[in-house]
Formats: C-alpha cells, structure tokens, sequence
C-alpha cells in the first residue's frame, strides 16, 4: 500500500505525518509541486510483461503526460532481487541528489521508496504498483529500491538522452529510515 510519512530534516526520530490514503497522500505532495497520481492499465498484463507490453498497456496516460509537459522519450526499466549490481545501484541513488529535468516515474508492478528534501522537510513517499510521481527538477532527493529489489517502472524524460544526477554531498539520506525488504 501506498505511503507518505513526513519528517522534519533535523529529526528523524518522529514522523510530523503519517498516511496510507491515497487522496491524503496527493494532496500533500500537490500542495510543494511534486504530481502524485494512480493509473490505470488499459488491458491485463502477464506476470512477465515485456516493456512494449508495458508501454502499450499506459499509452493513455503516457501520451496525456506528453501533451501536458512536453516529456520527449519513455522506457520501462525493471530491477529484481538477483540482478548482478542491485547493491552498487541502491547504494548510487541512496545519496541526496537533484536532475535538471523532472524524474518520472509509474510503478507498474513491485515498489521503491523515494524521499524528497523540501523547505525543512523530508518526504518519504513509498511508491507501488499503479502510483505515479513527478519528482520536479532541482529537487533534492533519492531513492531507496531495497536490498531486495522488485520493480518495473516507465520513466519518462525531457531530455533524449536520459537524466544525470547532481549528488548534493549532503550525508542527510543517511540519518532517515530505508526501504525494508
């Protein structure tokens, strides 16, 4: 189930907020800039769905996202517990960073932990199948895939090339909770 717990960014030891409810969860992110959304497949997809499966199943919502922002390139990429370099990934994106463009992501299946660094605030949204979020560009953040990665997302980008990180060099990611599993 999808979550947002928000703490302040000096005291990790006590959520300010606390919530599983979808429409709670979209108001808070809305009211700082950050798009928080649930979609909906337009057919079943397999328990291994190839990422043109992927794409055509949100084709809808892909393309609605395009003509609102102007996204110019999508993929699907999928993360499990037995990849080669889980760890070395989990442990790049485990440090504060920002993008020049927004990071995009639909959670087709499986979950991930994103935390935001917004005016005083640490925002960790647990994000699962069918959540949407649009982190904005030049937002301090990162992500948590669990030691135990499973997930398969479309990301959408601004740019053709992809997105590059800009690590803050604030150890900050490193005094809040992580994703357990």
């Amino acid at each position: 189930m999808s979550a947002l717990t928000i703490y302040t960014d000096s005291d990790a030891s006590r959520p300010l907020w606390q919530s599983h409810d979808a429409d709670a969860i979209r108001e808070q992110l809305n009211a700082v800039g950050v798009r928080f959304e649930r979609w909906r497949a337009d057919g079943e997809l397999g328990s291994d769905p190839q990422p043109e499966e992927v794409i055509a199943a949100y084709q809808h919502a892909i393309q609605r996202l395009v003509a609102e922002k102007g996204y110019q390139t999508w993929d699907v990429i999928s993360m499990r517990a037995d990849h080669p370099q889980r760890e070395a990934l989990r442990a790049k994106f485990l440090s504060e960073h920002t993008h020049g463009e927004d990071e995009v992501r639909f959670f087709v299946e499986g979950s991930g932990l994103f935390c935001l660094h917004i005016a005083g605030k640490i925002m960790q949204i647990l994000c699962e199948k069918s959540d949407l979020i649009s982190v904005p560009a030049g937002t301090p953040h990162w992500f948590d895939m669990g030691a135990a990665p499973h997930f398969t997302a479309i990301r959408l980008f601004d740019n053709p090339e992809g997105w590059i990180a800009r690590f803050t060099g604030d150890t900050i990611a490193d005094n809040y909770p992580r994703l357990e599993r």
